[in-house]
């Protein structure tokens, strides 16, 4: 069941250090809840665990081993056999296994090769692969692939973080830019109402027709409808943002009303996204990027694996053979010596795998290719978007200003009776139509910033 819980301001203090005593959530103060608290970001997490558990079982592979096998058979009081070998592997990184066996095998229908002395035969010895497996082999490639599954999970983290955090900046951005709307028809709701009242003090005085209490209580009913229909902007606005308000629990919170979005944003948003002076952007550095030369290095250590098959299969194995009570008196002429060769005639299946190989990477080669050179092209294009709404955001502060100067030239007009209610409405809907422009503009820039952020591929985390 969905927790729907009210949390006062003081409460919210009391969960994220670091708040300041005005009610007041900055947006550095929201981002650090959702980098620390969000599921979503939490979930991304869980993949360097997961990388770190696959490190963990490719490393398995070299693990020494342990073997005893046991197998014994009496049949009318007759010892049929009695076979028993134990070992100790230790596997190595360049494909050469160390080995220590002891065998004790004994009965009548024991097969002569598996003869040993009554005290029993310890061997030690070691099996190098000459051709296959000596420079490369499966569980020398799975390791080197279990190290570069480390980075790539980090840089899948960080695209899943940086996604998260750029819808939470999205739904923050909404907030506020409902919120100076509701403010805005707040004020000019206020201003309507005196006026309205301001115009039937005069037509009881004869000074003014009464038609125009009618279009004053229309400014009035237009301020209010808009005020109400700002007003549900801000709540479903609120409702939306309180989806990344987390607690460190997992315990969702909802915005309370008393809280209010930054109003300095504006000047503190590059601090907070660091972007001051848009620095120079390394797109070697985003995790796209580094996903896509990890995986061409995964690539590259199958190739080899692959190329590596192409060579003769040549194991040679040597082990020293004795008996447990004599192992101190070496003799050279005491051992086991084993050769085993194989290569296939024409190597098809081989090449083939090499060449299919091969083609994977140049495919991963063109495409990371084609990454780097449009998050480049996105970076650039970003930046010029945000040098561009900097300047309609002074053009469209410097109209506010100036409306804002008309009307209040029109009202003097009003009060001297050179201006007529029509024309003051008519100025301040041009005022008001302003004011809701520079917030949309403003609204357009904040997301240009979080859009440049996501694709300069800094999570941050």
């Amino acid at each position: 069941m969905k927790r729907k819980n009210n949390i006062l301001i003081a409460l919210l203090l009391l969960v994220c250090t670091g708040f300041s005593q005005s009610k007041e959530l900055t947006y550095n103060e929201f981002l650090g809840y959702v980098k620390k608290f969000h599921p979503l970001v939490k979930q991304a997490n869980l993949n360097i665990s997961e990388a770190q558990a696959q490190l963990m079982q490719a490393r398995g592979a070299f693990d020494p081993k342990l073997e005893i096998d046991f197998d014994k058979k009496n049949f009318k009081d007759k010892n049929y056999y009695s076979l028993f070998n134990g070992s100790f592997k230790i596997p190595t990184w360049y494909g050469i296994e160390i080995k220590g066996a002891f065998d004790n095998n004994e009965g009548v229908y024991v097969n002569p090769e598996l003869t040993t002395p009554n005290s029993g035969l310890t061997s030690l010895g070691v099996s190098v692969p000459l051709g296959q497996g000596l420079w490369i082999n499966q569980r020398m490639a799975d390791l080197r692939k279990a190290k570069l599954a480390q980075v790539l999970n980090t840089a899948e983290r960080d695209l899943q973080a940086l996604e998260v955090i750029h819808e939470a900046s999205l739904r923050y951005f909404d907030w506020k830019r409902n919120f100076e709307e509701v403010k805005l028809y707040q004020n000019y709701l206020k201003n309507a109402e005196i006026r309205y009242k301001g115009i039937a003090k005069l037509i009881e005085q004869g000074d003014k027709p009464a038609i125009d209490s009618v279009e004053a209580g229309i400014t009035v009913k237009t301020r209010k409808l808009n005020l109400e229909d700002s007003n549900l902007k801000l709540t479903k606005a609120r409702l939306a943002l309180s989806n990344y308000i987390w607690t460190a629990d997992n315990v969702p919170l909802e915005i309370d009303e008393t809280l209010v979005p930054e109003a300095n944003l504006k000047n503190n948003i590059q601090e907070t996204l660091q972007q001051n002076g848009l620095q120079a952007f390394q797109v070697n550095n985003h995790p796209k990027i580094k996903m896509w030369d990890t995986k061409i290095n995964m690539l590259e250590i199958d190739r080899k694996l692959k190329a590596n098959a192409i060579l003769p299969k040549l194991d040679l194995s040597y082990h020293y053979l004795s008996e447990p009570s004599y192992f101190t008196n070496y003799r050279l002429q005491d051992y086991k010596l084993g050769i085993n060769f194989t290569m296939p005639l024409f190597l098809r299946k081989e090449r083939a795998s090499v060449k299919l190989a091969k083609l994977k990477i140049q495919d991963s080669q063109f495409s990371r290719q084609f990454e780097s050179q449009q998050l480049q092209n996105k970076v650039k294009a970003q930046e010029q978007e945000i040098n561009s709404l900097q300047k309609q955001l002074d053009y469209t502060g410097l109209l506010v200003r100036d409306f804002d100067k008309m009307l209040k030239a029109e009202e003097r007009l009003f009060e001297i009776g050179e201006s007529s209610l029509f024309v003051i409405n008519s100025r301040e809907n041009s005022l008001v139509s302003s004011q809701i422009n520079n917030i949309a503009v403003e609204n357009r820039l904040f997301t240009a910033y979080i859009a440049l952020y996501q694709s300069q591929g800094n999570a941050g985390l």
